[in-house]
């Protein structure tokens, strides 16, 4: 049976690269037989509408953008148990780095017509008197999270600069900040840079922050990098493009299906390119904190 699709594209993704990106994809299917709809973003509110009736026509959901538009769609592609394709068209596209997928129009669709399902983790976010929210690649939390705002307002520079620039640009005016990590009961405290909690092995345009992580294993890789001197730590930076970073005797790299974390004042947090705001905070009285778990099998991706 021929596949039906719906593409959801996110114009601001790629910095504005998505909306050209689709078009041959979309023709391919079509001259193949396929029924395409192709709608532009509207917004958070009503993607979701959007995706739940996509699903309910029984549509492959292909998310056009990067992670944080992929992270949009989640939610509802999960709740209505319907299939996710995924065509890279942002700045960083992450987690289609970790599955391995194409980005030549061709072999997108080829993909998207005869590509196999598979099914792969997802991580669920919950902060204190917040909705739950599922994560594909990573919650990050301290100069990382820093460095993600800095390239979310970036405009003029070349792609591939973006997020090297941020993350020195992060690391050079960093605070460390200190960490509460609970995973699967085992409590440790940590003056670090940045925790990250992962579930695919990439963040940041190809950073392997966590070499370790597979989406379908089950379980949570947690990366954290104690605080150093700013001028090492931009020093050893390249090293997380091949992942030998966490050989470093500053990095922690634990694996559970629960983590809990905290920190003091102001910290930052972000998913997949989206800020979240900050970690709870460990002053005053015993505080909230906020907690991810993996989700396995929730996705079901061709790819």
């Amino acid at each position: 049976m021929t596949r039906s699709f719906t593409f959801l594209v996110n114009p601001a993704s790629g910095d504005g690269a998505a909306p050209e990106a689709v078009l041959p994809v979309a023709r391919q299917l079509r001259e193949a037989g396929a029924r395409v709809d192709v709608v532009s973003s509207p917004g958070p509110r009503a993607v979701a509408a959007l995706v739940a009736r996509a699903v309910e026509r029984g549509d492959v959901v292909v998310s056009v953008g990067g992670d944080g538009t992929l992270s949009h769609l989640l939610g509802e592609v999960c709740a209505g148990g319907g299939v996710l394709g995924v065509l890279p068209a942002g700045r960083g596209n992450d987690f289609a780095r970790m599955l391995g997928l194409p980005t030549e129009p061709g072999e997108v669709a080829e993909l998207l017509l005869h590509g196999a399902e598979r099914r792969v983790d997802l991580l669920s976010w919950q902060a204190p008197g917040a909705p739950e929210r599922l994560v594909a690649g990573s919650v990050y939390s301290g100069v990382d999270a820093r460095a993600a705002a800095l390239v979310d307002r970036m405009r003029w520079t070349p792609k591939p600069l973006q997020y090297p620039l941020g993350a020195v640009r992060a690391l050079a005016t960093y605070q460390p900040g200190r960490f509460r990590v609970v995973v699967d009961g085992a409590v440790a405290e940590y003056a670090a840079a940045t925790v990250v909690v992962a579930n695919s092995g990439y963040y940041g345009q190809g950073m392997r922050i966590a070499p370790s992580a597979r989406v379908d294993d089950g379980l949570l890789d947690v990366v954290v990098v104690e605080a150093a001197s700013r001028l090492e730590l931009i020093r050893r930076f390249p090293r997380i493009y091949g992942g030998s970073h966490v050989e470093l005797p500053e990095v922690t790299v634990l694996t559970g299906r629960r983590v809990e974390i905290a920190a003091d004042s102001r910290v930052p947090v972000g998913a997949d390119g989206e800020a979240l705001g900050e970690l709870p905070g460990l002053g005053g009285p015993p505080a909230v904190p906020a907690v991810v778990e993996i989700r396995p099998g929730a996705l079901r991706v061709i790819g």
